[in-house]
């Protein structure tokens, strides 16, 4: 799935996310935990499985995910 066009990144599901770098689900959670904080501050409920573009830029550059 392309989640950049020119430069936008777009929202994505944790699911797609976590397939995108190789993890399963369950390790891409335990991931996500240390970012708790953040993502509260950003809007984002721990169990929102849709993350808002911003998110998404931080977690791809955070943990050199490719898309």
């Amino acid at each position: 799935m392309e989640t950049c066009f020119a430069g936008i990144m777009k929202a994505m599901l944790k699911s797609e996310l976590a397939s995108a770098a190789g993890v399963s689900k369950d390790t891409f959670r335990r991931w996500l935990q240390s970012d708790a904080e953040y993502m509260r501050e950003q809007g984002v409920k721990p169990t929102s499985k849709m993350l808002p573009p911003k998110i998404v830029k931080y977690l791809i550059d955070k943990y050199c995910i490719e898309l």
